[in-house]
């Protein structure tokens, strides 16, 4: 009997098929509180144990990863892209100092290739269980007409915990806080669209070999994001009251990302020298023939998240995350005392915040 849907272009024998595929990867993140949906269209998880809570608060995020699925897609290599999506969402969740429960994650495509469906959601579900998040549930939806044949994109959304009052935020910085930086793995899931657009001018594809970013162009800028989440919640749980606030430094660079968790009112200069940053920035520099000092505002230029720290345990908080596997350092000081504050980066994405600027040179 001819089936009208798939006429049309949507295959959902192909569906059914991905779904099977990534059963055993989403299963592995499922702990005793994922408890079945109804008939697949909601997944449970029991939050009993938010009684022992004095008062919880829920902690969500949502986002996903811009085109930087153009270049999984130019190069088939679909397999990290999830691990991505992870990041950008539950890395935001620690960032209140929130415990991450659950995941979901959605889809779309233009096509359903099962493989490549359940190669995404493999990605997610490692990522998901790296940072100690379940997968509950998700959706892929085939947009034939509207998206080509090999086109897809992902987001997703969580949901953490955290006791009202144990949240991290400005409010808890204070005068001669120690700004902590934190290594990132690469790129992330931001800038990209900077990317392509460099690279198209240049005339470099993503099959392209450069022996300076260590091999395959589209291989070298799909590193996958680095998870926070679970050395961070370990560090802030074995130094009580040391770690005062953190920045994701994702969307609109690092020092608008760092104003917006520190107070009103507060200034730092974030010390270029402390650090060198990572070979793939200054590539993508020189080849758009702009200093690396002007991409500040759209790429991390290897710096991942900041920890706003107490001076007393600053350098103890360093080493737990080196134990931990984390590189940071200390890039500057937070102040509170009145100067001219002509050429810092004021607060941003809505948020009054604190004031913030680079200085001097980059280290390398």
């Amino acid at each position: 009997m001819p089936n009208p849907y798939a006429e049309a272009g949507v295959d959902t024998a192909a569906g059914d098929l991905a779904v099977e595929l990534m059963k055993s990867a989403v299963s592995a993140t499922h702990n005793t509180s994922v408890l079945g949906g109804v008939g697949g269209f909601a997944g449970l998880y029991d939050v009993s144990f938010l009684k022992d809570f004095e008062r919880p608060l829920l902690a969500t995020s949502t986002d996903g990863v811009g085109t930087k699925v153009a270049i999984a897609q130019a190069i088939d290599k679909h397999d990290t892209i999830g691990q991505d999506l992870v990041g950008m969402v539950v890395d935001d969740i620690v960032v209140v100092g929130a415990t991450p429960l659950f995941m979901t994650d959605y889809i779309a495509c233009g096509r359903v290739v099962p493989g490549r469906i359940a190669d995404i959601v493999a990605g997610i579900a490692r990522g998901c269980a790296e940072t100690g998040t379940a997968l509950v549930g998700g959706e892929t939806a085939e947009h034939p007409g509207l998206l080509g044949p090999d086109d897809y994109d992902v987001a997703g959304a969580a949901v953490g915990a955290v006791e009202a009052g144990s949240q991290l935020g400005a409010h808890l910085v204070q005068d001669g806080d120690v700004v902590l930086a934190i290594a990132s793995s690469g790129l992330h899931s931001n800038g990209y669209s900077l990317v392509r657009h460099i690279l198209s001018s240049r005339g470099v594809g993503y099959t392209d070999t450069l022996p300076e970013l260590g091999g395959l162009v589209g291989e070298a800028l799909l590193e996958p994001t680095r998870l926070y989440t679970a050395p961070l919640l370990s560090v802030i749980a074995a130094h009580p009251g040391a770690v005062h606030s953190l920045s994701h430094v994702t969307g609109g660079g690092i020092a608008a990302n760092l104003a917006r968790v520190l107070p009103v009112g507060s200034w730092v200069e974030v010390d270029r020298a402390t650090w060198e940053p990572l070979p793939v920035f200054r590539v993508l520099a020189d080849m758009a023939g702009t200093p690396i000092e002007d991409t500040e505002g759209t790429w991390n230029l290897g710096i991942g998240m900041f920890a706003v720290v107490s001076a007393a345990a600053a350098s103890d908080v360093v080493a737990s995350l080196g134990a931990a596997g984390l590189a940071s350092w200390s890039v500057g000081t937070i102040s509170t005392g009145a100067r001219d504050l002509t050429g810092f980066e004021q607060g941003a994405k809505g948020v009054d915040g604190g004031a913030v600027r680079l200085v001097g040179s980059y280290a390398g």
